[in-house]
């Protein structure tokens, strides 16, 4: 990517669902360029801008940081194999803490236990598995964006955000979705830029029913546009997860101060070996050597830090991975609404 389809980059994580007239307008270009730029990108397989969906809509369960041990030169195949199974949301061969992690969530509650006691410690190859489970995200990829463009550029873009409510603000409804709302949740899942007009003629409805459901769902959260592309793509050439001991009193404001940080794609406060995941992407090793000395360590009541380097993303957001191209966008499971 060069500079121009960074700061596309850039723009499009600010508002995800902008026309390229008023994107066109922050980057100093002409739309048809921006048009022919992120069409360009998008049929690469470099980016694409999908609809991240509230929990509620995949299942009743929460998700589990897993962590597997795989047989002498086995690595690579047992990913592949993890890779396929619907309910591993992201597989990535690692160094570290082990040599495989994954986010695996199940389809629903009860299916936790057999998926992470039994079908995945059986997948040809492992050796040993260990998980954390997801008590609560503190920020999510969605939020992570290049720090590129200053906020007086991005005015423009400012009436193109969605406001997304925070869990505690009551973001998603707790009732079912309609027919017609799940086959909208479906079209922005693949594609959240697209408009109104094409929901309509895909749903066979009007126009303004098809925007009424579209701003529904982004403005209730139920489905939160977010810009999919490698960071090693951006220049965030070390992804690392970050394993950390918390004392209790300290948590909460360590996974605050961790979210704000600009390396932070996913933080979440955890249930197992650690108290805190933090999902970072850094520029090179100076800079991670700088967060782990410097902003780690400013941090009181931190007690243990362990990292494991991600070496290839093989899935991402149910999104397959080959040498940082993405696959097509998929629903990871039959939607649910407030309840299967």
């Amino acid at each position: 990517m060069d500079e121009l389809d960074l700061d596309l980059v850039a723009a499009l994580q600010y508002a995800p669902r902008a026309p390229s007239s008023a994107l066109a307008e922050v980057l100093d270009s002409s739309p048809s360029t921006v048009g022919r730029r992120l069409q360009r990108l998008q049929s690469s397989g470099q980016l694409r801008v999908v609809g991240q969906l509230d929990w509620s809509l995949v299942s009743d369960a929460h998700p589990r940081h897993m962590w597997l041990h795989a047989e002498s030169g086995r690595a690579v195949e047992v990913a592949r194999r993890l890779a396929r199974m619907p309910e591993t949301q992201l597989v990535a061969l690692s160094s570290g803490r082990a040599d495989i992690y994954c986010v695996v969530h199940p389809a629903e509650r009860a299916r936790a236990a057999e998926l992470l006691t039994t079908e995945i410690p059986s997948v040809e190859g492992v050796r040993g598995t260990q998980s954390d489970l997801v008590l609560r995200p503190v920020t999510r990829a969605d939020a992570w964006t290049l720090d590129r463009l200053p906020l007086g550029r991005l005015e423009a873009l400012r009436p193109y955000r969605t406001h997304v409510p925070e869990p505690d603000e009551g973001a998603v409804a707790s009732g079912p979705l309609s027919d017609d709302e799940i086959a909208v949740v479906g079209v922005l899942h693949a594609d959240a830029r697209v408009g109104s007009g094409d929901v309509a003629r895909e749903l066979g409805v009007s126009q303004s029913t098809a925007y009424r459901l579209v701003q529904s769902l982004l403005e209730r959260g139920v489905v939160r546009p977010r810009v999919e592309v490698e960071p090693e793509r951006l220049g965030m050439h070390l992804e690392v997860i970050l394993s950390l001991t918390v004392r209790p009193g300290a948590i909460a404001h360590v996974a605050e101060k961790l979210s704000a940080h600009p390396s932070a794609r996913y933080v979440s406060v955890v249930a197992g070996e650690v108290s805190l995941i933090h999902h970072g992407a850094f520029r090179d090793e100076r800079e991670l050597g700088r967060f782990i000395t410097e902003d780690l360590a400013a941090l009181p009541g931190i007690a243990d830090v362990r990292s494991s380097v991600l070496l290839e993303v093989l899935r991402r957001y149910w999104i397959d991975r080959d040498k940082g191209l993405l696959g097509e966008a998929r629903l990871p499971f039959t939607s649910r609404g407030g309840g299967r």
